[in-house]
């Protein structure tokens, strides 16, 4: 449940960061008549999130009548969970200093259309997280406890209730956090959940006899990885570590972890210093902020911006 829970804090605050930085921008900007499109907008495409999730599900418990069927699906939504969940936490380290500037742009264009393109724009900027958190939460669930139980959907339902909080209190400024190592502990697990969701798929492709080896297991530590101890249902929940892994499963755990990680956690290259300083008055413009500082700084009553916000996320 803990995997769920992370997918729900994740994803829960990037899309309140979006939501904050969209608010604040209309409440500088005197404009507030414009809040209730924003806030349909939102709730459109929370909607459309729930439904998107539990079409998934519907689909995999209710539309496919064959087993073989059924873990072909689960595979394929596996492994599609895990392209989204790679290409999330990467743009998101990429995007963080421009994307308060972008959406600040798009909003002032919407806002001269009007009101149908002011809650258009809101539910395109926020849709996407809805529907990589139901399709990553599908897969983990899968995965962890073999369906999106009660459990798995109360953890991420937490998730997102907490992520709501920490982004109201940094938009109030009543909180801060280094936002930078909160996305880059949060970005590493996230990588192991979908190593462990990539096992998981590739298992169900040999249930449903797509690829071969079903049998031929890489090790077995039962006798020290017991299915039924606390730890070993947190590292199979969690990661999906289990006893008895086929080859096939070990080599794309390691295959996608281990280079991922390495990708992730690598610091970027630190930019050539120029031969000569640039005059003062030829200087390069300030670089765009990051979401958490614009959520704060665009807003009245956060006009202090956490010392802390990162300017990578």
């Amino acid at each position: 449940m803990f995997a769920t829970y992370l997918i729900g804090l994740r994803e829960g605050l990037e899309a309140t960061l979006v939501v904050s930085i969209l608010v604040a921008f209309l409440v500088k900007s005197q404009r507030r008549d414009r809040l209730p499109q924003v806030w349909a907008g939102v709730g459109l495409a929370v909607a459309l999130s729930v439904f998107f999730g539990w079409l998934i599900e519907y689909t995999s418990t209710s539309l496919l009548a064959r087993s073989e069927d059924r873990e072909l699906f689960e595979a394929i939504t596996s492994v599609a969970a895990v392209v989204f969940v790679t290409w999330m936490i990467f743009w998101m380290r990429k995007a963080a200093r421009t994307i308060a500037g972008e959406l600040r742009g798009k909003l002032t264009e919407a806002l001269a259309v009007g009101s149908l393109a002011v809650a258009g724009m809101s539910f395109l900027a926020v849709i996407r997280e809805g529907l990589e958190t139901a399709l990553i939460f599908y897969s983990a669930a899968q995965s962890a406890a073999g369906g999106a139980g009660r459990g798995p959907l109360l953890a991420l339902i937490g998730g997102i209730a907490t992520s709501v909080v920490l982004g109201f209190l940094l938009y109030k400024s009543a909180l801060k956090i280094n936002l930078s190592k909160f996305f880059t502990w949060t970005g590493a697990l996230l990588i192991l959940v979908a190593a462990g969701i990539f096992k998981y798929g590739v298992h169900d492709f040999q249930e449903a006899g797509v690829l071969p080896g079903l049998n031929n297991q890489a090790f077995d530590i039962s006798s020290v990885l017991d299915p039924s101890t606390w730890y070993a249902a947190l590292l199979g929940g969690m990661f999906n570590i289990t006893a008895t892994p086929t080859v096939l499963e070990m080599i794309a755990w390691v295959a996608y972890a281990v280079p991922v990680l390495v990708l992730f956690l690598r610091k970027p290259a630190t930019p050539a210093k120029p031969a000569a300083a640039k005059p003062a008055t030829e200087a390069a413009p300030a670089a765009e902020p990051t979401a958490a500082q614009a959520a704060a700084d665009s807003s009245t009553p956060a006009t202090d911006a956490p010392a802390s916000a990162p300017q990578r996320a």
